[in-house]
């Protein structure tokens, strides 16, 4: 079983609403971005490379990179296996992630098989390839398949956001951020969400692209 999917805005705001209703703080926090944005990308095999593009890199640098790639038309498996190693360095890849991207197109992932995998099966399924771990495959999950109850516990965003709301002495690490997670099950993907709005009004630009 796949859980909760979130397919529209109105999915968004009912989890909103229940994480308000329950956490002061999230409450707090929703009260200072308004509604939530949907984030929901086609899934395939383009939204899995340019999860891969935004690895360690700023949301401005992600999405210049992934703006010449599309531009070049390197977003599909086989555009990008025709490529010169010069073509995809020239839209900004670095080494270690035009292997990545080489490997993801020479890949034989079935992307709609992984719509019906329970959640920590679809993350074991995508990070056992080349250049993806979790924060990668909980990305995907989260934008391209909608999952209610991911969260990307690794997120630098979603770490200093927590830190800010929840008055922490320093940004709480992955394993931490993700226990304090639990308490947001079943919507631990709209808390994401919340977190990374309440980022963007805390530090005043994007925690996630």
């Amino acid at each position: 079983m796949t859980g909760r999917i979130i397919e529209t805005d109105a999915c968004v705001a009912e989890g909103a609403d229940w994480l308000a209703a329950r956490h002061p703080r999230l409450a707090e926090a929703y009260a200072l971005t308004g509604p939530l944005p949907l984030r929901r990308r086609p899934d395939g095999f383009a939204e899995l490379l340019s999860a891969i593009v935004s690895q360690q890199v700023s949301t401005a640098s992600a999405a210049a990179i992934w703006g010449r790639m599309a531009a070049a038309g390197l977003v599909t498996p086989e555009a990008v296996a025709a490529a010169s190693d010069d073509d995809l360095r020239g839209c900004g890849l670095s080494r270690p992630k035009l292997r990545y991207a080489r490997a993801l197109a020479g890949a034989t992932l079935d992307y709609s098989a992984l719509r019906s995998l329970p959640d920590e099966a679809l993350i074991a399924e995508l990070v056992a390839l080349p250049g993806i771990g979790r924060w990668t495959a909980e990305i995907y999950a989260l934008f391209a398949l909608g999952r209610a109850d991911v969260f990307a516990a690794g997120d630098l965003a979603l770490q200093e956001a927590a830190r800010i709301l929840f008055d922490l002495g320093a940004r709480p690490s992955e394993r931490s951020l993700a226990t304090m997670a639990e308490d947001w099950h079943p919507w631990r993907g709209v808390a994401a969400r919340l977190l990374w709005a309440y980022y963007r009004v805390a530090k005043a630009r994007e925690g996630i692209r």
